[in-house]
């Protein structure tokens, strides 16, 4: 593939303005054959092998990606929208290649799976795979999802049986169970779910007597947030965690 049909691929701009960077010397593409320093290429229409491939642009590096899967620690503050109405849209917080991705499957960039309210931190995965939004957020695939509440009054053992067993939501008369629960500490509880109402974790707390005061997403599937992504941050997720977060509970 010429350099700058990856470049486009990859969210950098028009093929002209791609073709621009390059013949700019602005892009460096790392060939394991010409030592560990990336090498400078100027012809817009050198070919390279796409799988695999590590280049430069602009003194940033970037991995080629067929797909976009990524991890996002969500701060709270910020909403899951293109468009948000009162708080910043988490899409700021990412690089613009990302958010430029040429459209696939009827996506335009990387898209939130599923939502995080903007009170709500924790882990929010985004891809520009369609495949993988649609079977992360049916209810069809139960995905469990872990959340860390913190509640306003203290934790009894009677508020997580009733959890565990059901409760019944205002717009639904079939109960809604939580798939794990566990009363952490005091006024910390461990709630797992594999579905996704609007509002559902609050909601849950709610109808046993509680009030969530913070809540933060800990798991998706199998993949925790690492200890070591900030809010605000992102990464790539690497193939086994794409296997991973799909794992049904």
């Amino acid at each position: 593939m010429q350099l700058q049909e990856i470049l486009y691929t990859q969210g950098f701009g028009t093929r002209r303005v791609c073709a621009g960077l390059i013949q700019q010397g602005l892009v460096q593409v790392y060939m394991p054959n010409e030592g560990p320093a990336p090498v400078t290429i100027v012809q817009a229409a050198t070919e390279f092998v796409a799988e695999g491939l590590r280049f430069r642009v602009q003194g940033v590096d970037w991995p080629y990606a067929e797909r976009a899967y990524l991890m996002l620690h969500k701060p709270a503050g910020t909403e899951c929208s293109q468009k948000p109405s009162t708080y910043p849209s988490v899409y700021t917080l990412l690089p613009s290649p990302l958010r430029m991705r040429p459209q696939k499957a009827a996506v335009q960039g990387v898209q939130a799976v599923g939502r995080l309210d903007q009170d709500t931190t924790g882990m929010l995965l985004l891809t520009d795979d369609g495949k993988f939004i649609h079977r992360m957020s049916s209810p069809k695939h139960h995905v469990p999802k872990v959340y860390e509440v913190t509640v306003k009054h203290p934790l009894d053992d009677k508020q997580v049986s009733k959890l565990l067993s059901g409760v019944v939501l205002d717009d639904d008369p079939q109960p809604v169970r939580a798939a794990a629960c566990e009363a952490v500490s005091e006024f910390h509880l461990r709630l797992t779910l594999t579905e996704g109402k609007y509002h559902q974790v609050k909601r849950m707390v709610a109808a046993v007597s509680n009030r969530v005061e913070g809540l933060h997403r800990s798991r998706i599937g199998g993949v925790s947030l690492p200890a070591d992504l900030a809010p605000g941050q992102w990464r790539w997720l690497t193939e086994a965690e794409i296997a991973a977060v799909q794992a049904k509970a």
